[in-house]
């Protein structure tokens, strides 16, 4: 493992969103926004897993196409075959877990549904069995949430929003699911997710382009390719760009989230 960052960093962000997500969004664009602070991001790279900061992440970012989506379970598989990739909520957790680090900051998590491969997402066990506290928007809204959030609280993982106690959706609104309450400034660790919801007023309402983007990840998976980068691919386009940056700002606000809790040394630092 190769860390660039000058010391270990208090949360690890994962790639996956900026890597294959965000396909209205330039290298030039996510640098003018990024937050400024230990902002510390975690990929593979011919089987080496690299801690760097955007500057160093973005030459990366351009070989997109080339690049596969790991998980946690694939972590060790992908180094064995000296694979470069972006890494998951899951994979992010894993390397984090690694490393001594209590927190990973997502932004669309994974959960129970039709996606091929991902009927129960590793990000769920990876909550459930990780040392590592993660920082992310929602489920996402292909999934079954409350599905997905009754899994967690079953399997000991508590879940807390970061101002509200309910989830009702990622970029779409949706039906209230009650959560285990608002978090209360308690030192981040294993089993807990925290949740920092986009404001319902900026969300997309029309819950076509949900079933739109959908149809684009399962015409993916028949192609042999990855669901999530399609599907967030036809959003963008049918949003003219909005949906990709709704989610590129809400990774920022998590982001910004986990540094305060950072600084008020809920995280490990050193």
């Amino acid at each position: 493992m190769t860390s660039k960052a000058s010391n270990k960093p208090g949360f690890l962000i994962e790639t996956c969103l900026l890597t294959h997500g965000l396909s209205s969004v330039s290298n030039q664009d996510l640098k003018a926004v990024w937050p400024k602070g230990k902002a510390v991001l975690a990929w593979m790279d011919a089987g080496t897993i690299i801690l760097g900061t955007i500057d160093e992440y973005l030459p990366f970012r351009r070989r997109a196409p080339e690049l596969i989506r790991i998980d946690g379970q694939e972590l060790a598989t992908a180094a064995a075959r000296k694979a470069s990739g972006a890494l998951t909520a899951s994979g992010t957790m894993a390397v984090a877990a690694a490393q001594g680090v209590k927190a990973a900051v997502s932004c669309g998590i994974g959960g129970i549904g039709a996606i091929i491969g991902e009927e129960l997402c590793p990000d769920l066990p990876a909550l459930a069995e990780l040392p590592v506290a993660l920082i992310a928007t929602a489920p996402k809204d292909m999934l079954d949430i409350p599905a997905t959030l009754n899994w967690l609280q079953q399997h000991g993982v508590l879940v807390l929003g970061k101002e509200q106690p309910e989830c009702t959706g990622y970029i779409l609104n949706g039906a209230p699911v009650a959560l285990d309450g608002v978090y209360d400034g308690s030192p981040l660790g294993g089993r807990m997710l925290l949740l920092n919801g986009i404001p319902s007023t900026e969300r997309l309402s029309d819950e076509r382009l949900l079933a739109e983007a959908i149809a684009a990840g399962k015409a993916a998976e028949e192609r042999g390719q990855y669901y999530h980068p399609a599907a967030n691919a036809r959003f963008d386009q049918l949003t003219l760009g909005y949906s990709s940056r709704l989610q590129l700002g809400s990774l920022i606000a998590n982001i910004c989230w986990a540094q305060q809790l950072t600084d008020r040394g809920l995280s490990s630092i050193s």
